[in-house]
Formats: C-alpha cells, structure tokens, sequence
C-alpha cells in the first residue's frame, strides 16, 4: 500500500491535558480518541505509508495487532474524510 495518510485540511490533533486524552478537531465536531489512537495519528504526518508506520507501531509495541487494527483504522478515518 503506498498510501501515506495524513490528516485532512480542517482536521487538528490535539491533546486534552485536562482530560488526558487526544481529540481531533473538525469542523463544528470534536471527536474524543481512546487508547493508542492518537499515538497512530501522530504518525501520520505524510512521511510514512502504511506498512511503515505499522512497522513502527509493531517494534514500540511488540505482540500488539498492529498489523490488522492500524490499517483497519487508518482505513475508518479515511473514509469518514479525516485522513487523505
């Protein structure tokens, strides 16, 4: 897969430090991210494509599915149009 994802015009990561938790920030939406969600996001700068970013995921993270749930993920956001 040679799509490297980043986030869509409008779209802004952000961490809640009240909250402890990353948002993204859309047009008249927030959106809350649970668990290693913003983490991945980070990584989507446009730099990295898919499998490098699973591959990064997977050595801070070892035996965690990294390989099925992040492209699986990546995949929901793009077409919900928060990624390109």
């Amino acid at each position: 897969m040679t799509w490297r994802p980043a986030l869509s015009r409008g779209v802004v990561l952000r961490r809640d430090r009240v909250r402890g938790t990353d948002l993204l920030l859309l047009p008249e939406r927030v959106v809350v991210l649970h668990g290693g969600a913003g983490g991945v996001l980070r990584l989507c700068d446009g730099s990295r494509n898919v499998p490098e970013i699973v591959a990064e995921l997977r050595a801070a993270f070892p035996g965690a599915p990294v390989g099925a749930d992040v492209p699986w993920f990546l995949a929901a956001l793009r077409k919900e149009g928060w990624l390109t």
